[in-house]
């Protein structure tokens, strides 16, 4: 029969905690769920009041994969949802605003995403978001280079960057915003993805065509459109190894000399916090939202 414990006075039904995930590492589902556990107050504020989609890997990243914006069958009554519109409707999706909902959602075993907005202000955006995606043989040094430039472009329009791993090849840029229309961000990303590859074009492309990325780094800024969106801050990823998605300092940024030394695993993220805090915590600060000029 599989465990039941209580979460903040939540009962939780766990189970299979001894499967194997990450047949690489023999990392387990309890092992996942532990991670979460001790990871969510760092976690859940880059969740909390954004409908979460699930890419959902149940059988570990070798099998089958599906994303799920939907509220899962059988949620439990308590699971907060709102009313979400697409374009193909309006449609409920979960809200993860506390401990019990993280770990129910992580007993599904899933990646965490959400949108570059908030459910009480859909379409306006109080995040901008690079996506810096290398095709081989570039990886994440070159991602490292391009994330500088970008830095520094983005200080000259009064904007600070935050910077985190992908989890998986890349990296992602993160700025605060003052809500502001998701298609003018989106087009403002664009415009900065276009100058990257002006400045640096021997390093960037601004395309998502595969045939133009070898050896380059794809700035994507398609994911400050409404309808899309990024894996969550400190989300397990779905690749060969329970892969984290970690703020890095500038400083690891800029000291970047081999993709090893910005990859970090779900047991890497405990000292992390422990030295450093959440490194995005200045997205929180309201006094420090941007300004799009």
């Amino acid at each position: 029969m599989a465990p039941i414990t209580e979460v903040e006075g939540r009962r939780l039904t766990l189970s299979n905690l001894e499967k194997v995930l990450y047949p690489d590492s023999g990392f387990t589902k309890g092992e996942l769920l532990h991670y979460y556990a001790t990871a969510a107050e760092a976690l859940l504020p880059h969740l909390r009041g954004r409908p979460v989609s699930f890419l959902r890997f149940p059988d570990g990243p070798e099998g089958q994969r599906f994303f799920a914006k939907n509220v899962p069958p059988g949620s439990p009554s308590w699971v907060k949802t709102a009313e979400v519109r697409r374009s193909d409707g309006v449609a409920r999706q979960v809200l993860v605003q506390d401990l019990p909902t993280l770990m129910w959602a992580a007993n599904l075993v899933t990646e965490f995403h959400t949108p570059q907005w908030r459910v009480d202000a859909p379409g306006l955006a109080d995040r901008l978001v690079l996506d810096l995606d290398p095709g081989a043989p570039a990886d994440v040094v070159q991602c490292c280079e391009v994330a500088g430039w970008l830095r520094e472009r983005l200080a000259r329009d009064g904007l600070d960057a935050y910077a985190k791993t992908s989890g998986s090849k890349g990296l992602h840029l993160l700025v605060s915003l003052v809500p502001t229309a998701s298609e003018r961000v989106s087009a403002y990303a664009k415009g900065l993805a276009q100058e990257a590859e002006a400045a640096l074009p021997g390093l960037v492309v601004h395309r998502m065509t595969r045939s133009l990325r070898g050896g380059k780094v794809f700035v994507d800024h398609s994911q400050n459109s409404a309808a899309k969106t990024t894996a969550a801050p400190y989300t397990v990823r779905a690749r060969a190894l329970p892969a984290v998605s970690v703020p890095v300092t500038w400083g690891e940024v800029e000291g970047c000399g081999s993709a090893g030394d910005l990859v970090f695993v779900a047991g890497d993220v405990g000292a992390r916090l422990e030295r450093y805090g959440d490194l995005l915590g200045g997205l929180f600060d309201v006094g420090r939202a941007g300004v799009l000029p």
